[in-house]
């Protein structure tokens, strides 16, 4: 079943991508959540109105990411956790704390969401890097090291 997406859904598309799916994913989740419609022909109509429209604006956010993009490949983030003497972090580093640093040290406001860590989780100390999906088809590399407090 074609299901046309009204968010971005991390797997599976981009907001007004038209993607095939299982009828029953479709059914009982995508659409009953209003993450997606129906891509019936009506539909599809009506959306390809509103990407005539938007394009105008999508130029400006993609310009925007691409300055971002820029500005971020190259930094290195220092993230500070309580480690054991073997380099074995007490907890983990994940995705909300490297955006809370890279807001702190380097003012950019990145949404957590679009941070992906390798493993998900850093659970030793040492230098590691983070993809940040800044739009569809820009991401940018950010290094990142974290050390003992």
């Amino acid at each position: 079943m074609d299901v046309i997406l009204k968010q971005d859904i991390q797997g599976l598309g981009y907001n007004n991508d038209i993607v095939k799916v299982k009828s029953g994913y479709a059914r009982n989740y995508l659409i009953p959540k209003g993450m997606a419609i129906a891509a019936t022909e009506t539909n599809r109509k009506v959306q390809a109105e509103n990407l005539k429209q938007k394009s105008f604006k999508e130029e400006k956010i993609r310009k925007e990411a691409e300055t971002l993009a820029k500005a971020l490949d190259g930094i290195t983030v220092k993230i500070g956790a309580k480690a054991a003497e073997s380099g074995k972090i007490f907890g983990s580093v994940n995705s909300i704390q490297i955006a809370e640093a890279i807001k702190d040290q380097f003012k950019y406001d990145i949404d957590r969401k679009k941070i992906i860590v390798d493993g998900d989780q850093i659970k030793e100390l040492g230098t590691y890097i983070a993809v940040v999906g800044l739009h569809k088809e820009i991401k940018a590399n950010i290094n990142f090291e974290v050390f003992a407090e």
